[in-house]
């Protein structure tokens, strides 16, 4: 297996041209138009003067645009950066500062995020079609290496300054691997992309049909209505969703009767999905499930909990609770962050991966990357796991996210599985608060469901008939909703920078 991204669209709009490769708000692009889009692009960026290792960056809501920007920037020897538009101007000129793009591509509602840095922007809206169009479509055949960097994502910055990791066509040659032999991805598919474009689980995913010459059905945003109307239109068969998008489907008026039997495979991650929501969500669909652990650092999922797994009522419900098993081509372990040892089975330690998935490194950071991926090629993820005899990994924590009380460590993960399980819950994290005695203490914030009633000393009375009490949150407090990342992660940073009342609400 040995390919560039650009050799993708290049293989089936040889072999299918007319085939569908991507629709979007009623447009449909074949497998032949996009190759020819993709190159008109990549002579663009050519006669713009760019050259192989300069960066394009995009910053705009999902559209056609960022496909035909990533097979040219593959065809043209560039990189491409997919920037979150959900940022500040502050944080977004932190990362052009890093980057120092040789040109921008922004969509007319993101142009005044952009600071004055000097690069070239061309809007999506109004100048980006006559710049393409202009270009010869003849393929300019950039002679690339598989190992070079095609794409550029930026960590959300949840630890300390955001950071380019650099993802490479042999890192997404593995993805399309896993589509065709995990997930089942076919040149029968059709995959519905509706995560952001600048997220692994947008970027990494949505190339997951197109690998395998099938249809991508591609959403500005992942909003149940067009969502629940794409599925009986396109016939979609595969979708990812994170657990919050997922929960706003199965409370859509009306799912239950909704025709979304095309549906084949729903994958979910990203976050952790409460197992009332889990049972709910196969109960709606009817299809099978599968869960995806990764990063952006490992260029997406490495650890899949697959639709066999996914068992209730039956002899192995009990993996419900896991993210599954490692894949083929990923060497997997559990170590102790302080010791370096491997933990014996069944103890927590640091997930850490070996696999040609593992990111090149983060850009412009030797020292940041010698930290995260040791002279081995482990990558260490910083994420806290068990595993048992048949090879289950079942995620504790983030070893930041750790709470440690009077000398106990408490995984907040373990605390909110019990939370979601009183009724009147819809969402919640578990964070440390500072404890004259104990050091740290437990503190949970909740969103309870519409019309729900539920006060602090009921929620803590719950969680104290099903665990230790050490582990029990001494205090409660109410929000509408929690703070998200554009992945749909909770950001428990803000959580524990935000100034609580000593007392718990009702």
């Amino acid at each position: 297996m040995d390919f560039s991204l650009a050799d993708l669209i290049r293989e089936h709009a040889a072999h299918h041209p007319a085939s569908p490769c991507l629709s979007f708000e009623g447009e449909t692009i074949t497998f032949g138009e996009m190759h020819a889009r993709s190159s008109r692009v990549a002579n663009a960026l050519l006669a713009a003067g760019l050259a192989p290792g300069d960066r394009v960056v995009v910053l705009a809501r999902n559209g056609p645009a960022f496909y035909e920007l990533a097979f040219a920037c593959a065809k043209a020897g560039t990189i491409l950066i997919a920037l979150n538009w959900r940022l500040s101007p502050r944080e977004i000129d932190v990362i052009l500062q890093d980057a120092s793009p040789a040109l921008i591509i922004a969509g007319a509602e993101q142009r005044s995020l952009l600071p004055g840095n000097g690069a070239r922007v061309i809007e999506l809206e109004t100048a980006y079609a006559a710049w393409r169009d202009a270009a010869t479509q003849a393929d300019p055949q950039h002679p690339g290496r598989t190992d070079d960097t095609v794409a550029m994502l930026y960590t959300s910055g949840t630890t300390g300054l955001p950071k380019g990791v650099m993802i490479s066509h042999r890192n997404l040659q593995l993805s399309a691997r896993m589509a065709r032999q995990i997930w089942g991805f076919s040149a029968g598919s059709v995959n519905l992309v509706a995560m952001p474009l600048f997220h692994i689980g947008g970027l990494g995913y949505g190339m997951m049909a197109l690998s395998q010459g099938g249809h991508t059905v591609l959403l500005q945003a992942p909003v149940p209505e067009p969502i629940l109307e794409a599925i009986p239109r396109y016939r979609v068969t595969h979708a990812f969703f994170v657990p919050t998008v997922i929960q706003s489907l199965v409370n859509a008026p009306g799912v239950d009767e909704m025709p979304l039997g095309s549906l084949e495979l729903m994958i979910y991650g990203a976050a952790p999905i409460s197992e009332t929501l889990l049972l709910r969500a196969m109960a709606v669909f009817g299809c099978r499930f599968s869960h995806a652990y990764g990063l952006t650092e490992t260029s997406g999922t490495v650890v899949t909990l697959a639709p066999e797994d996914h068992d209730p009522g039956g002899p192995h419900a009990g993996r419900l609770r896991s993210c599954g098993k490692a894949l083929p081509w990923v060497e997997f372990g559990l170590f102790d962050p302080h010791t370096g040892q491997r933990v014996p089975q069944g103890e927590v330690g640091e997930i850490r991966v070996r696999s040609g998935m593992v990111m090149r490194g983060y850009w412009n950071k030797p020292e940041a990357t010698a930290e995260a991926v040791d002279d081995d090629g482990w990558l260490h993820t910083g994420d806290a796991a068990s595993q048992d005899a048949d090879g289950f990994v079942y995620i504790r924590d983030r070893y930041k996210d750790m709470i440690v009380s009077g000398a106990e460590n408490v995984y907040p993960t373990e605390v909110e599985n019990v939370i979601y399980q009183h009724p009147a819950v819809a969402e919640t994290a578990v964070i440390g608060i500072p404890d004259e005695r104990w050091g740290e203490t437990v503190k949970a914030v909740v969103v309870t469901k519409p019309g729900a009633q539920l006060s602090a000393a009921e929620l803590i009375g719950f969680a104290r008939e099903r665990l230790a009490h050490y582990k029990c949150p001494t205090s409660v407090f109410f929000l509408e909703t929690l703070p998200r990342s554009a992945s749909g992660k909770i950001l428990k940073r803000e959580l524990r920078l935000m100034d609580w009342p000593k007392a718990n609400t009702p």
